[in-house]
């Protein structure tokens, strides 16, 4: 019970958690992993402590391509030490399932922040929120005078709730309509399959 404690403790804890279990393959800096969570790299260090210290996490080695600063030379590889998800950690499985069968936002937060980015007509969720990793799309905005920086900003914020980079598509009402009416499979593949509309003001 004393790991469990450590490990809710706070809502950072919770957001590095899911980023490693739907990463489990990948392994990540101190500088990803505050710009993937949004936590803080000031609270990081403690934060990645408790994950140490209970071995949900252990160091881990590997090459990072460098980018050349000229456009003329190749990128480079350097030795770097990260962390990785540990396979061994013996509640692995239930946190997985607790962590990743809950409500993965705050929907109602989640709206609020998409639409600040214009005038939204439809957000609808399929994939990752429906337990559908495999999915195309996992996020489907419709809108108009959508301001593309806000709603990438936007993005990925709920990015850092989920611990997953997102799939999304947006488009305008034009669009959308167009695709509707001529069963674009792209849309088809969104609205036949399980999903949760968040707004609706087109009246599907």
């Amino acid at each position: 019970m004393d790991i469990l404690g450590k490990l809710f403790s706070s809502t950072a804890l919770v957001k590095i958690m899911r980023l490693f279990l739907l990463n489990p393959d990948q392994t990540f800096e101190n500088n990803d992993i505050s710009l993937r969570s949004k936590v803080p790299t000031s609270a990081l260090r403690a934060e990645m402590a408790i994950l140490t210290g209970v071995s949900f996490v252990k160091k881990r080695t590997f090459y990072k391509e460098i980018p050349p600063k000229s456009p003329h030379k190749k990128p480079t590889k350097k030795r770097v030490s990260g962390w990785c998800l540990n396979p061994d950690f013996p509640y692995l499985y239930p946190l997985r399932i607790l962590l990743l069968n809950s409500e993965l936002v705050n929907k109602k937060q989640a709206v609020s922040k998409i639409q600040s980015a214009g005038k939204i007509k439809l957000v609808v969720l399929s994939g990752i929120f429906l337990g559908e990793d495999s999915r195309r799309i996992d996020i489907l905005v419709v809108g108009d005078q959508i301001n593309k920086k806000r709603l990438e900003n936007a993005l990925k914020t709920i990015e850092s709730e989920v611990g997953k980079e997102l799939q999304y598509a947006a488009m305008d009402t034009a669009e959308f309509h167009y695709r509707l009416g001529m069963y674009d499979k792209f849309v088809r593949d969104i609205l036949d399959y399980p999903h949760e509309k968040l707004i609706d003001k087109i009246g599907l």
